[in-house]
């Protein structure tokens, strides 16, 4: 826990950076243009020192942290910190305790700060409610996981959620140049220049998070020769870095639900373009390709059975060999269920018959359905009348019943006028005229469940 000021000196030399070129007036503040715009609530209320509980949820580096102590800073409360990650219910009580003597001595409430709320359990996130209540603490949550899911409605009820956006490379290249210039917290003094496109090479690799840009930056300044960057230093300190892709998080299911509606929208190059953006975070290739093969039956079905194949075959290979040759297999099934034919018509009559047979409860087979092994089976008439397909015209027995007798005229499948399943819907409409024909017509009123 640590309550400090704003403008407390500390040592450069020990400092990083980014944390020395945290922004100490809401002037300096880069990014959040949405929320800190001139004319917006909350930079309003910062202005005028009118502060109310919020959660800042936003991806890594994006400034929650800095905005926590901009608004301390303003507002002239005491400042208190604790990360759900290292603190417990001792550093929970020592902080309750430092707020409310400061409540008592001067009737002003101090700002708590918690980083990575959403790692708090239900109750001691409960612990800071009556405390929020009665004024001693302005409560400042910052998490990068969506609050909705990870943090108590009660909490929610009290808080006021603000989402911050990954910084524009424009943004963070600002940012870069503030360092290189700043004389006082920054590396003015080594003089080190960076040319036009070395300074959108690292704005780019941050992928919007100015804390990772800014240690790129003290990187590049500790390789520097006389001044300058060689661009194979360059490139040395860009290998390796990755998006962000928090395996389980919100970028996560994000980026997998952007692939599968690609997918389905027949948009062969975006469904690409998420495929690799997920392996460039360091998704498991293994955990895309079982997603293509539920793709291959979800969204194409039988309009193109072989896509069904396609994907089974590329998640051998990932299997088999590995990266990156599995990778340009998943590649190639990617792109083909993209292009596809597409139908949901089995996943929907799945999903109807499943519905149905929940439902209906123990239905009894019909007897001429019944398995007949012995003769005590064949004397209650188990398979009696049976007609065997094969022995039928067309090899299918017209007018035959498969379905209990409470659920005679149910429709589960519904192919669709696209690829392979304008045929199937073809040959089902000729098998159900012959039913019409020979006196038994499945789709009677008042039968049809859809």
């Amino acid at each position: 826990m640590s309550s400090d000021d704003l403008f407390a000196p500390q040592s450069p030399v020990s400092q990083p950076l980014a944390d020395r070129m945290r922004p100490r007036r809401i002037e300096e503040y880069v990014g959040q243009e949405h929320i800190l715009g001139e004319g917006k609530p909350l930079r309003d209320a910062i202005l005028a020192g009118n502060l109310h509980s919020m959660i800042l949820w936003g991806p890594p580096g994006t400034g929650k942290t800095t905005l926590a102590r901009l608004l301390a800073n303003h507002a002239g409360h005491q400042f208190i910190t604790l990360s759900a990650v290292l603190s417990g219910v001792k550093e929970i009580r020592a902080a309750v305790e430092q707020a409310q003597q400061t409540h008592a001595l001067n009737g002003r409430p101090t700002l708590l700060f918690i980083d990575e709320v959403h790692r708090f359990n239900k109750s001691q996130q409960d612990a800071f409610l009556p405390h929020v209540e009665d004024g001693t603490f302005i409560f400042v949550g910052a998490t990068t996981e969506n609050p909705s899911f990870e943090l108590n409605n009660a909490l929610l009820s009290r808080a006021r959620v603000y989402v911050l956006q990954a910084l524009q490379p424009a943004a963070i290249r600002m940012l870069l140049v503030r360092a290189l210039q700043d004389t006082e917290r920054g590396l003015g003094k080594l003089q080190l220049e960076l040319r036009d496109e070395q300074l959108d090479a690292l704005a780019q690799a941050a992928d919007g998070d100015a804390r990772r840009a800014l240690n790129l930056l003290e990187i590049a300044s500790d390789l520097a020769q006389d001044g300058k960057l060689p661009d194979k230093r360059l490139d040395d300190i860009l290998s390796g870095q990755v998006r962000r892709f928090d395996k389980g998080g919100e970028a996560f299911y994000d980026q997998i639900s952007a692939l599968h509606k690609s997918v389905r929208g027949s948009s062969p190059d975006a469904a690409l373009y998420w495929f690799c953006r997920m392996l460039d975070g360091g998704c498991d290739p293994l955990y895309i390709a079982r997603r293509v093969v539920r793709m291959a039956s979800e969204d194409i079905g039988n309009a193109d059975p072989r896509a069904l194949q396609l994907a089974l075959a590329a998640w051998d290979v990932q299997t088999r060999l590995g990266s990156p040759e599995g990778e340009l297999a998943i590649a190639q099934a990617v792109v083909y269920l993209a292009s596809a034919a597409k139908s949901n018509a089995v996943y929907a009559a799945f999903k109807a018959a499943m519905q149905s047979a929940r439902e209906s409860g123990s239905l009894e087979v019909p007897l001429h359905l019944r398995n007949a092994p012995t003769r005590l089976m064949k004397e209650l008439d188990y398979g009696k009348a049976y007609r065997y397909a094969h022995d039928e015209p067309e090899g299918y027995a017209a007018g035959e019943r498969y379905l209990p007798q409470e659920l005679e005229g149910a429709r589960y499948y519904h192919p669709v006028a696209r690829g392979l399943e304008i045929q199937i819907g073809e040959k089902l409409r000729h098998l159900r005229e012959l039913d019409r024909q020979a006196g038994s017509d499945p789709e009677a009123p008042g039968e049809s469940r859809e």
